[in-house]
């Protein structure tokens, strides 16, 4: 490979959607991805994340518009379920894309 076309490759890390390529938030749309929704309990065990830090992440990724959060009672039991969104669907797929598209430009 060339170095103007590694460049090249090199250039494409800037592209990539900073809002999922922070790691944490990286792995909340990995988890929420194949899901219809999750609740807050499956996020927190799954990620291994402390709750504030997991709800510091969700509240990012739903300002973003790319997850909805709903807060609901069951009986009188507090339940928070995510889901991402269609925009946020789509910024996941495109940013899986960007790096595969990545990866074979480096390879």
């Amino acid at each position: 490979m060339s170095g103007e076309t590694r460049n090249g490759a090199l250039a494409k890390i800037n592209d990539l959607d900073r809002m999922i390529h922070e790691p944490a938030r990286l792995l909340i749309c990995a988890l929420l991805y194949p899901l219809e929704e999750a609740d807050f309990l499956y996020l927190l065990t799954q990620s291994a994340l402390s709750k504030g830090n997991l709800s510091s992440h969700l509240a990012k990724l739903e300002e973003a518009g790319y997850v909805n959060i709903e807060k609901r009672f069951k009986g009188r039991v507090p339940q928070t379920s995510c889901n991402l969104t269609a925009i946020g669907r789509e910024a996941f797929q495109r940013y899986r894309r960007s790096l595969k598209t990545l990866a074979k430009g480096l390879g």
